[in-house]
C-alpha cells in the first residue's frame, strides 16, 4: 500500500550513523528504548523499505522516514494527545472532563496518562505539571518532564509565554464586539471568585476580548489573558452578562453541549532550555460550532 507523503517525516542522512542513534538525535533526544520501539514496530523507512533492525548502518545520501500515522499510535487516550515532546516538555490537548491532577493516586488525570506513556517509554521522566486548566475546559496545557524544567517554566511563565488565548462560547450576543475587562478578583471558602471593579485586595485581572462568530443565540468570544487568574475568564464573561456556556457556577443556565464552553486553543512560549519559540494551536471543539450553526 502506497503511504500517504503528508504522514512521513523525512530526514536526509549527512554522516556515517546506527539508525537508532540518528533516530534519537532527530527525533529530540528520545530515549534509546523509544528509538528501538519506533524501528522495531516498522515505523522506519530506510530509502523506502521498512527497516527493523536498529543497528543498521547509515551512509551519506540515504533517506530515513518515520510514518507519522504508526507512530501516533504508540500513544493511545481518549481523553488527551500529545502534540509536541522533546527531552524536556511535553504539550497536550486535554479534553473536556480530566483533572489536570489529582492526590487521589487512583484517579486518572492527564498527570497518569503522562506517567503510564513515560514509563513505557522507558526512560526516567515523570511529569510535572506547570500551569492548570479547569477540569471541565479543554485545550493545550505544557507539562515539564523533570523538577529542574518544571521549576524554570513556573517561575519564568510570564516571561516566557508571548501568546495565550482561549475561545469561550458565551450565552447571547454581545453589545461590544471588542473590549477589555479589568477587575480585582478574590475566592470566599466555597471557592467562588468574585470580581470587583476597585481594589479588595484582590489579584488584579486583565482580559481582552474579540467576538469571533455570532450564531444560534451564542457568540464564540477570544479572550487573551494578560494575567492568570483563577476562573477569570469564566468571572469576567459573566461581569459582562454573557456567562459561558454550561457555567453554573457563574450564572449560566444552558446545558446544550453538556460541558463547559471554554477551549484553550493557542499557546505561544519560548522553551526554557533552548530559548526556541513554539507555537501551538488546536481546532475549536466541533460541539461550539454545531451550537453557533443551530444544530
Amino acid at each position: 500500500m502506497r503511504k500517504n507523503i503528508k504522514s512521513l517525516l523525512t530526514f536526509n542522512v549527512t554522516a556515517d550513523v546506527q539508525l537508532i542513534a540518528f533516530i534519537m538525535e532527530k527525533m529530540h533526544g528520545i530515549s534509546r528504548n523509544r528509538a528501538k520501539a519506533l524501528i522495531t514496530n516498522r515505523v522506519v523507512l530506510v530509502d523506502n523499505k521498512i527497516t527493523t533492525h536498529p543497528l543498521t548502518e547509515l551512509k551519506p545520501g540515504q533517506v530515513v522516514q518515520l510514518d507519522r500515522s504508526k507512530h501516533k499510535m504508540s500513544f493511545r487516550s481518549n481523553n488527551l494527545e500529545i502534540v509536541y515532546e522533546d527531552p524536556y516538555l511535553l504539550v497536550i490537548d486535554k479534553r473536556a472532563g480530566l483533572l489536570s491532577m489529582s492526590n487521589n493516586t487512583r484517579q486518572e488525570t492527564v498527570q497518569t496518562v503522562l506517567n503510564r506513556y513515560l514509563e513505557k517509554g522507558g526512560g526516567r521522566n515523570t511529569s510535572h505539571i506547570v500551569h492548570r486548566l479547569d477540569r471541565d475546559t479543554s485545550g493545550l496545557m505544557v507539562y515539564a518532564k523533570d523538577i529542574k524544567t518544571q521549576q524554570n517554566l513556573v517561575e519564568g511563565w510570564q516571561q516566557l509565554v508571548t501568546d495565550r488565548r482561549y475561545v469561550a462560547l458565551v450565552e447571547g450576543i454581545l453589545d461590544d464586539k471588542q473590549g477589555k475587562i479589568e477587575s480585582w478578583l478574590t475566592e470566599d471558602k466555597r471557592f467562588v471568585t468574585h470580581s470587583s471593579p476597585v481594589d479588595n485586595g484582590g489579584k488584579f485581572a486583565v482580559t481582552y476580548y474579540n467576538v469571533l462568530q455570532e450564531g444560534g443565540g451564542y457568540s464564540l468570544v477570544e479572550c487573551e489573558l494578560m494575567t492568570g487568574r483563577k476562573n477569570q475568564i469564566r468571572v469576567h464573561m459573566a461581569d459582562l452578562g454573557h456567562p459561558v456556556v454550561g457555567d453554573h457556577k457563574y450564572g449560566s443556565t444552558d446545558d446544550s453541549i453538556r460541558r463547559l464552553g471554554l477551549h484553550a486553543y493557542m499557546l505561544c512560549f519560548r522553551h526554557p532550555v533552548t530559548g526556541k519559540l513554539l507555537r501551538f494551536e488546536t481546532p475549536i471543539p466541533v460541539c461550539f460550532e454545531k451550537c453557533l450553526n443551530g444544530k
